[in-house]
């Protein structure tokens, strides 16, 4: 992969579009398509860039980041030892306590619906936990 000609400065979405430009192979396809997956079951997703280059997708809290490595895209989903996967997405950071992940290796394709369910699982965890935080809050007071 060649570096990026980003500047730091420009929106996260811009950021992320200019990464899946630079991998510039099935890398850049696969990354490209959980981009739109995502999107596609949130509309209201918000686009982040963090960690020094890291796309990160977020509905109240941190839904899943997006990494590209030389064998593998990665979907970390911060809190998917908390979701329902049904479909067995997952398949990769099994035995921590909060994260799970999805490695797609070249060749590999995503159940694209079974993908839109999980984040609306994330979703869901999210508005949920957030939810309870305020209702917390307001006891409190």
């Amino acid at each position: 992969m060649k570096k990026s000609d980003a500047s730091p400065g420009l929106p996260a979405s811009e950021l992320i579009s200019q990464r899946i430009a630079d991998l510039a192979d099935w890398r850049g396809e696969t990354l490209g398509r959980m981009r739109k997956l995502i999107k596609e079951a949130d509309p209201q997703v918000v686009e982040e860039w963090k960690w020094m280059g890291t796309p990160v997708w977020s509905h109240d809290g941190i839904l899943c980041t997006g990494e590209s490595y030389k064998d593998k895209v990665k979907l970390t989903f911060a809190k998917g030892a908390f979701l329902e996967d049904p479909a067995g997405l997952f398949n990769a950071s099994l035995d921590g306590n909060m994260r799970r992940a999805i490695d797609i290796h070249e060749g590999e394709k995503v159940d694209g619906p079974a993908f839109k369910v999980l984040v609306g699982e994330a979703i869901a965890h999210n508005t949920a936990g957030k939810a309870s935080k305020k209702t917390a809050r307001k006891t409190k007071a």
